[in-house]
């Protein structure tokens, strides 16, 4: 595997009584890349992060960082941290207890800056996690796997549980205390709104496939959202968009590979929110198949 290379799946399949969750995912991350797994609920995203930190057994060729996950999990637990949708720490530890024990058994920990971030917070650190709020047990969790210093950070549904303050602060610290352009995160979420900020690049899921993937540059340029002045809805209409929609009274098209000068002449053009975009490669793709 390329050096560059921090993931590299071919043809990963798994199967659950019949069904794929995981239908031949073909994909490669690259060192420093910030990539966000979309897609609605079964599309695999929850089931790929787990085959990647070696947690579930699959058919096909996956490498993560030069290792087979399936067979050398505890060496590449010495580069790879996780956050699932489910943050479990031992109820009965204080929360220095738990800071010491990670201090000891981790190489790769920084103990004060995890108590930096935790300084932000109102978690006292003589409280035992059992009286600890559900948001409380995930911000002390992720203030643990934010001070270790590994080469891959896997995030599913990190901020599950977190007000909309936190939140927003969560991803401002990952970029700000954690990325240094050199790690890479994969992240995977249901608040696409929130990561598509600090994403580098985008993998669309649907059915245990993988739809789309690209940087959010090439998106940019790629696909052009454009909402016409209402004299030209129909010169709109007739450049073929990919796809269109009606948002608060107002028609809006997205268009793929359009030229932006003429889009431009006829009303206001943008890149596609990856929400957005998302909802229209998935009509895109369903029509598709129907065919």
């Amino acid at each position: 595997m390329s050096s560059d290379l921090v993931i590299k799946a071919s043809e990963v399949i798994k199967s659950y009584e019949g069904n794929n969750a995981l239908d031949g995912i073909n994909l490669e991350v690259a060192s420093g890349q910030i990539l966000g797994l979309i897609g609605p609920n079964g599309a695999g995203k929850s089931t790929f992060l787990q085959t990647v930190l070696g947690l579930i057994n699959t058919e096909g060729n996956l490498e993560v960082l030069g290792l087979d996950p399936r067979k050398d999990r505890h060496k590449l637990l010495k580069d790879v941290c996780s956050i699932t949708d489910v943050a479990v720490l031992p109820k009965w530890m204080t929360v220095d207890q738990v800071l010491t024990y990670v201090n000891g058994v981790h190489p790769g920990f920084n103990l004060q800056k995890c108590l930096s971030i935790l300084s932000r917070t109102n978690i006292k650190r003589s409280s035992k996690i059992k009286i600890l709020s559900r948001g409380m047990v995930v911000q002390l969790h992720l203030s643990i796997v934010m001070a270790i210093n590994a080469k891959l950070l896997v995030l599913d549904e990190p901020t599950l549980g977190l007000d909309l303050v936190y939140r927003k602060e969560f991803y401002s610290q990952l970029i700000e205390d954690y990325y240094d352009g050199n790690k890479t995160i994969l992240i995977s979420t249901h608040q696409v709104e929130e990561i598509e900020g600090v994403l580098s690049d985008a993998v669309f899921m649907n059915q245990g496939r993988v739809v789309m993937q690209d940087s959010i540059e090439s998106i940019n340029k790629k696909f052009l959202e454009l909402r016409p002045n209402q004299e030209s809805v129909e010169k709109a209409q007739a450049l073929g968009p990919l796809h269109h929609r009606t948002e608060l009274g107002r028609e809006v098209f997205l268009y793929e590979d359009a030229d932006i000068n003429e889009l431009n002449g006829i009303g206001e053009v943008r890149p596609p929110v990856i929400a957005d975009l998302f909802i229209a490669i998935m009509e895109k793709t369903r029509k598709e198949v129907e065919l």
